[in-house]
């Protein structure tokens, strides 16, 4: 009997997986893959759009020009996964049965029980929230002049919240805007647990901008038009978008399989299994154990390596062959700020930190690598300069 693979998400674990899995076993099985969106978001990309909403374009790769025709396309959301049935079910009441399933349905914006704030603040977690930020500072802009500017706050100066408020300061100088962008880290310092250099770096880069830092104090309450900081101080904004971290997808909620209590991500081994049977969990949707304390991150880096892993495990499920450790490799760093870039770690890198022209080479190769990697040479070189 031919067996059913399924695999739920369209992000960098479920593109990647389903190019490996249609590669591993072609027409073996009966491939079907589930995504709410109908192409694969070059996330780590998305800020651009704030900026420019006309990268979209060079972003969103269609579905059909990932997959092979043999493999069926579902568009739909999920709104649960049955592991005793072996059943997946459809927001539009569809039921999709499956033999083997990978979830990779990334994660959600993690609020962190801060009153006010998923009401009031945007998020960037995909294309709409990114024309979402951009329509929103067009209008404050609008609404501004340069005696009192429209206050952009961003919340959260980890790498997203940098990128953030870096596209927001371009789109300022570009546009002569009268913009005043402040990003606000509850950490002692921006792109918090990376090295000092690295940290210093990009506060530079931010400081070059224009772009106001303050770090030290979380935020505590938000309403309407103003952030609350724990100290007892008062920040008014006219734009709030926060960045400040992740939690599993609600879909997963109710799913009988073994989940962390504070992130609501699935748990999952080295290999990549849960304790669903025939379940495998990859990318934000899982917190991937590896050796030593602390699981894989949940980057797109990881993301990128875990899904060839993952697909050959499915593979060798269905083959009855042993399945193989994933150990996640930190090939390096690297953020942009505006047009600007800076990277750490870099892997064959003799320089441990460096910015400027290598960095800004490096965000674009990495970006068009994976666009042609998951879909075409044409399609990458066509993106090059919108990078």
């Amino acid at each position: 009997m031919t067996e059913t693979v399924v695999v739920l998400g369209s992000g960098y674990a479920g593109a990647g997986a389903i190019k490996r899995l249609e590669s591993e076993l072609g027409a073996d099985v009966d491939l079907t893959w589930i995504s709410e969106q109908p192409y694969h978001l070059v996330l780590h990309e998305v800020h651009r759009c704030i900026r420019d909403p006309s990268v979209r374009d060079d972003i969103t790769i269609p579905i059909e020009e990932i997959k092979s025709p043999t493999t069926t396309f579902r568009e739909g959301l999920v709104e649960t996964v049955d592991t005793d049935a072996r059943t997946v079910h459809l927001a539009d009441g569809e039921s999709i049965d499956y033999d083997y399933l990978l979830v990779a349905v990334g994660s959600q914006t993690a609020f962190f029980g801060i009153d006010g704030l998923e009401e009031h603040a945007l998020t960037l977690k995909c294309l709409d929230d990114a024309l979402a930020i951009h329509d929103e500072i067009g209008t404050a802009a609008r609404d501004a002049s340069d005696d009192e500017p429209a206050r952009v706050l961003v919340g959260g100066a980890g790498q997203t919240g940098v990128q953030v408020a870096g596209e927001i300061a371009a789109y300022r100088d570009e546009h002569d805007a009268p913009i005043e962008i402040l990003l606000v880290e509850g950490m002692d310092a921006v792109v918090p647990g990376n090295e000092r250099p690295f940290q210093k770096a990009i506060r530079e880069r931010l400081d070059e901008r224009g772009v106001i830092v303050r770090t030290g104090q979380f935020i505590d309450d938000v309403d309407a038009e103003t952030i609350y900081l724990e100290d007892g101080e008062e920040i008014p904004y006219d734009v709030l978008i926060w960045t400040g971290g992740i939690t599993g997808q609600q879909e997963m909620n109710d799913v009988s399989i073994s989940k962390d209590r504070e992130s609501n991500r699935l748990k999952a081994t080295t290999t990549f299994q849960t304790d669903g049977e025939r379940v495998f969990a990859i990318g934000d949707a899982a917190l991937v154990e590896q050796p030593g304390d602390e699981p894989a991150p949940p980057t797109a880096q990881a993301a990128w390596q875990a899904a060839d892993v993952a697909a050959e495990n499915i593979a060798r499920a269905i083959r009855g062959q042993p399945l193989k450790e994933w150990r996640f490799e930190d090939k390096g760093t690297v953020v942009s700020v505006g047009d600007d870039a800076v990277a750490t770690d870099v892997l064959y890198s003799p320089i441990k930190t460096f910015n400027g022209m290598p960095a800004e080479l490096l965000k674009k190769v990495i970006a068009t690598r994976w666009i042609a990697d998951v879909s075409s040479l044409s399609r990458a070189i066509s993106a090059w300069g919108r990078m």
